[in-house]
């Protein structure tokens, strides 16, 4: 029987780029004075110089001769996290579903490639990774997440997090926020001035990515160097399959060595959160009142031993709990991501919201008040959250979205 071809997806949001290109995006300009991309305050002459050589790596543009190809979607990571902050680039992902329309069928398999679609080739490859048809397929898009503050969320002790998850799972409401438990596939990191994993250890706590599928920063920089510019290292070492069935690229062998890994590790880990101006005491407490600090929850407290002093022992302002949530069928994206499922997402960190130009994952939001509401499904965990807001007066509503834009 022939299958028909369906795709869903929001047509106002889709981004796909058709066919293959092979000249990399010009090099973004860097704002020296920026305020998202600045080093931690209390760091010292070796730690801002660490973050200095970070950053340049961050925004390094990488060619062929380098290893870019077979099949990638940017050239640069601050081509997906420009500034440190959330975008410009954007990921598209793909999912065989039901009939429901995010149900992630049983039978994956005509996704050879996996969920991930990188339009443009280089280094050998002919043609693009591109979603297949005559398949009832979604689509979705991912806005590349901002990495500023994710020194602090690295730092947070795991005993922590489970803290919280027991106290969401004892909640009497709607609100049961879990850990992802995830398999580490990256090679162990020899850098030992971080505890490191080994390869396919399992049921980690992951913290990092829309879905907390990566446990450190830099099994993170890893995954991404390797999912989005199809750049190997050491701890990622093997090209993605792709339509090419290209096994390596015009660089022979691993295109990065460690010392790259660990200089986009170390940037994330050192970039400062943006200076905050000190809360209206109301703000704070409508914040509480409406729910949105049980799952943004304000403060974390971050391990006595990690290895940069400025974020050891200190409770991290970052505004999530780390956990996954089942935020609804109307945000689902078919994929399921370890063992987060395709409704559920990690709680965003309320890092440097004033500086971002959309919200949620994929940036169907275009103002916190849109998110807000994009929480309040009838089958959102965070739905007590969304009617506690749009109970508010109209003057409580403008304090509170202020508050959350100052953070």
């Amino acid at each position: 029987m022939k299958t028909t071809f369906k795709i869903t997806f929001a047509a106002s949001m889709l981004v796909v780029v058709l066919g293959g290109c092979n000249q990399p995006e010009p090099p973004p300009t860097k704002v020296k004075e920026d305020a998202t991309d600045l080093p931690l305050r209390n760091a010292d002459d070796t730690l801002r110089a660490r973050f200095t050589v970070g950053d340049t790596t961050f925004d390094r543009v990488f060619l062929p001769a380098d290893g870019l190809g077979p099949n990638y979607i940017r050239s640069s990571c601050s081509g997906c996290h420009g500034k440190a902050v959330k975008g410009p680039g954007v990921v598209q992902k793909m999912a065989l579903v039901d009939a429901d329309g995010f149900t992630p069928a049983a039978d994956q398999s005509a996704l050879q490639y996996g969920h991930t679609v990188r339009p443009y080739f280089e280094g050998g490859a002919t043609v693009p990774l591109m979603p297949p048809t005559n398949f009832h397929l979604k689509l979705s898009l991912r806005v590349g997440i901002a990495v500023v503050g994710r020194g602090y969320m690295e730092a947070v002790s795991d005993d922590e997090i489970l803290r919280v998850e027991a106290e969401q799972a004892a909640r009497g409401d709607e609100i049961h926020g879990q850990v992802n438990r995830v398999v580490f596939h990256s090679q162990p990191n020899t850098d030992s001035r971080f505890p490191t994993h080994q390869l396919n250890d399992a049921n980690l706590i992951g913290r990092f990515g829309l879905k907390a599928r990566n446990v450190s920063l830099d099994d993170f920089a890893a995954d991404a160097s390797q999912g989005d510019m199809s750049i190997t290292s050491p701890m990622r070492p093997t090209e993605l399959a792709n339509p090419s069935n290209a096994v390596d690229d015009f660089k022979t062998g691993i295109d990065a060595d460690l010392a790259f890994i660990n200089e986009l590790a170390d940037y994330m880990r050192l970039i400062e959160i943006p200076r905050r101006e000190t809360p209206d005491d109301h703000a704070v407490a409508l914040f509480a009142t409406a729910k949105c600090a049980a799952c943004h929850v304000p403060t974390l407290h971050t391990r006595a031993d990690y290895p940069f002093a400025p974020l050891a022992n200190i409770d991290a302002p970052i505004y999530t709990d780390l956990l996954i949530h089942d935020m609804g069928a109307a945000l689902a994206d078919g994929i399921v991501d370890e063992s987060a499922g395709p409704r559920q997402w990690r709680t965003a960190p309320l890092i440097g919201l004033r500086h971002f130009r959309s919200f949620m994952h994929d940036g169907r939001a275009k103002s916190v008040a849109e998110a807000i509401t994009a929480h309040g499904a009838a089958d959102s965990e965070a739905r007590g959250s969304a009617a506690a807001f749009s109970s508010l007066s109209p003057a409580d509503q403008a304090a509170l979205i202020a508050f959350v834009e100052s953070l």
